[in-house]
């Protein structure tokens, strides 16, 4: 029951992440990364609120848990995001052209996306909120 807790969260998290990256896409004309990272971030702080809450029941440490997604995050975005970067762009350094595999930034949005929901839940079940799921509730009684 968590894991469809969390996949339904995810989703609502992921409607959020590619609402934000079409909407930045097609209305700014950015590249890849800047659009995905801001819809990434946003996404996160969703997503974070509403697992800790309803997904884990956590009465644990609120700092605590957001420094341990952020340490997670400090991993998985610049990762995804040099990913997705070079997938539809390419990586351009000190003026050199892209080499990028010129794939579509959702085909590639989605990837991460997947990448990111089951390694975040992991992370998330087993590393932030390992010993203290349900505490909430058990706070509550």
């Amino acid at each position: 029951m968590r894991f469809i807790k969390f996949a339904l969260f995810s989703a609502s998290a992921g409607l959020i992440e590619l609402g934000t990256f079409a909407l930045l896409n097609e209305t700014i004309g950015w590249t890849y990364w800047p659009c995905y990272l801001i819809a990434l971030v946003l996404s996160v702080l969703w997503n974070f609120t509403l697992n800790r809450k309803f997904t884990f029941r956590s009465a644990n440490n609120v700092a605590k848990a957001m420094m341990l997604v952020f340490l997670y995050y400090l991993a998985f975005t610049p990762l995804s995001t040099l990913l997705g970067q070079w997938l539809t762009d390419g990586i351009r350094l000190s003026g050199s052209t892209g080499a990028g595999l010129h794939w579509n930034e959702y085909l590639v949005t989605a990837i991460n996306m997947v990448l990111n929901f089951v390694t975040e839940f992991l992370f998330q079940r087993y590393v932030v909120y390992g010993k203290s799921v349900d505490t909430a509730v058990k706070k509550a009684k």
